[in-house]
């Protein structure tokens, strides 16, 4: 449940102006929302338009007419059109509309000062960082920012938002994975610790989406309209973003008519490189981690029988020899696979296998954490907490959080699953300390696949291009 907030004109618009939402999801009592809605402060829209032979939801823009379906109205009686596709975010129908702020308009405050890190950026993060403030300053529509793992995305993002803050917008970071949100907002919150900043997301708890910087999951920016002067979208390259087109969709509809939408990715996707090589999306190009170190670049290490015998429970000799061969046995371990069923049915054997050598000293040094985990969070900020020894995980960690010293290794690497983006990503877990940048990483595969080539490649390239920088 949202919390209620106060009913003063100023929170009511900052709180609802800019959104389309259910009345359930208007956090004021009964009495209140009749009052707003007999005084035409707030307003009813269709939530799904349908015309003959043709329907589309407002919220998230489906129009294909085998994502929706019919239910009988309580209500009314009546059977009705519904959208299959965002009914997670709750039931919109023909008779159940969205509600829109007509009140007075949202005001937020100019901050001439906002920025409270004190950290530096390096030549290659600065120059970045100006590019970034200039398309927010001069509203470009959009812009990326094409930066290998590990360079310092987000504190390259400060000054783009301390000049948005400071001439009074407000500014969304977005990213598809719930986990990149939950690591950036402690970030964030250090960095601008006199700004009011909300991480809405499936779950957590502050959900009234009154603050002037937002951090979102991708899905949340469907409850938006022409909302935000400032929309960053954090790994726009992830699953499931670049395949969602409702996605999109709400993303375009989240930015006021004039506004910047900047993109952060380390693996663009055909669809930008082509915009950034016909000059159509302007951008800036980050070769150099941080700390100036080079990528890992991937072992790969070839298994006879690897799926089979993954199948049935059992570790290649690869993968046990590398175990107890490790340079650096002080390093944390991030165990990638390609599926949740194997991921827990390795558990016990891995774990066999890191105490037989002598990487853990108990079974509990080793968990295993997959997208549907009720203890997901509880389980990484171990990990991170390092009271874990060794994550056996899926793809959800294959980007967007930072650990500063493990060794990755990914099992059944030929799998479809592990694409070339997710492999380059899976690959940039290892070496982000400027304390240790030389993680291993390994492939263990029974056959290479095109995806497994092009991961490598293009790391042996961002390197290549960053030695000259």
């Amino acid at each position: 449940m949202n919390k209620q907030i106060p009913l003063s004109p100023e929170l009511l618009a900052q709180a609802l102006s800019g959104k389309r939402l259910l009345e359930e999801e208007i956090p004021v009592p009964q009495t209140c929302f009749q009052v707003l809605c007999s005084t035409k402060q707030i307003i009813p829209i269709p939530a799904i338009e349908k015309k003959k032979g043709s329907a589309q939801c407002i919220r998230c823009g489906n129009t294909a007419l085998h994502y929706f379906s019919e239910y009988p109205c309580g209500i009314c009686q009546k059977i009705h059109l519904y959208c299959r596709i965002c009914i997670q975010m709750g039931r919109i129908s023909e008779c159940k509309p969205l509600y829109i702020w007509n009140g007075a308009e949202a005001r937020w405050p100019e901050h001439v000062n906002s920025l409270t890190w004190e950290g530096q950026l390096t030549m290659a993060q600065s120059n970045a960082a100006a590019r970034l403030e200039q398309a927010v300053h001069e509203k470009i529509p959009s812009y990326l920012c094409w930066a290998v793992t590990g360079a310092g995305k987000t504190e390259m993002l400060f000054p783009a938002i301390t000049v948005a803050l400071k001439r009074g917008d407000r500014v969304a970071l977005a990213s598809p994975r719930v986990d990149v949100i939950r690591e950036l907002l402690p970030r964030i919150k250090q960095a601008f610790q006199n700004i009011s900043i909300e991480a809405l997301y499936g779950g957590s708890e502050h959900r009234t989406g009154r603050s002037q910087l937002i951090l979102a999951t991708t899905h949340q920016l469907m409850r938006y309209y022409q909302t935000f002067d400032v929309l960053i979208i954090d790994e726009v390259d992830a699953f499931p973003y670049y395949l969602d087109k409702r996605l999109m969709h709400a993303a375009k509809q989240a930015v006021k008519k004039r506004s910047t939408t900047l993109y952060l990715t380390a693996t663009p996707r055909k669809n930008f490189r082509l915009q950034m090589k016909l000059g159509k999306l302007p951008h800036v190009f980050v070769p150099l981690r941080y700390h100036g170190h080079s990528l890992p670049v991937p072992i790969f290490k070839f298994s006879f029988y690897l799926t089979s015998q993954l199948v049935n429970k059992k570790l290649p000799k690869a993968l046990l020899k590398w175990l107890i061969q490790r340079k650096n046995p002080k390093r944390q371990l991030l165990l990638f696979v390609p599926e949740i069923a194997m991921a827990k049915e390795l558990k016990i054997v891995i774990s066999d296998a890191l105490l037989a050598a002598k990487a853990i000293t108990a079974p509990e040094e080793l968990e295993v954490v997959f997208a549907a985990d009720q203890n997901r969070e509880e389980k990484i900020n171990q990990f991170r907490e390092k009271k874990l020894h060794a994550l056996i995980t899926t793809t959800i960690l294959e980007r967007g959080v930072t650990f500063p010293s493990v060794d990755v290794a990914v099992l059944s690497a030929g799998h479809e699953v592990f694409n070339e983006a997710a492999l380059v990503q899976i690959a940039g877990r290892a070496g982000r300390s400027a304390d240790d940048p030389l993680g291993e990483v390994i492939f263990f595969h029974d056959g290479k696949t095109d995806a497994m080539e092009k991961a490598r490649q293009m790391i042996l390239e961002m390197n290549a291009r960053g030695r000259k920088r």
